[in-house]
């Protein structure tokens, strides 16, 4: 019976590490110069695709690094360099009932892929884009 108890206490005390773990690393990510919060979803020959993934995007020199939100992955998901990602469109997501936000369609070389994220977050996607040196700048929508 305490083998029992043994074997319950460590899978609890696992659980909560794990647990402390995911929030500590959310913490971390969301507190770096540069991030915001962004949903991703990819899409298939420009047809809405898959489901969304919440997560962090957070603004590098020369690139955009996106983050899971669930996961104990220690590295980014998604990088896209600044010189080849460009934004195709922007939706206003008002009428789906989130104001202040957009839906920010990109492509990157051959990925083609949305971001959901705040009024605020899109300025300074728009901004950092816009940034570039001036030899590799695309104009954002």
């Amino acid at each position: 019976m305490t083998t029992l108890w043994v074997v319950l206490a460590g899978l609890l005390v696992a659980a909560v590490l794990g647990v402390a773990l995911v929030f500590s690393r959310l913490r971390a990510l969301s507190g770096h110069i540069g991030s915001f919060s962004a949903s991703l979803r990819l899409r298939t020959d420009d047809v809405a695709g898959g489901p969304w993934s919440s997560g962090f995007g957070v603004y590098r020199a020369d690139r955009l690094v996106w983050w899971r939100a669930r996961s104990l992955w220690p590295a980014p998901k998604h990088e896209w360099l600044r010189d080849d990602l460009i934004v195709t469109g922007r939706v206003p997501l008002d009428q789906a009932g989130q104001p202040d936000h957009y839906l920010v369609q990109c492509r990157y070389r051959e990925m083609v892929f949305d971001l959901s994220m705040s009024r605020d977050a899109y300025s300074g996607l728009a901004s950092w884009i816009e940034a570039a040196p001036p030899n590799i700048r695309h104009y954002v929508v």
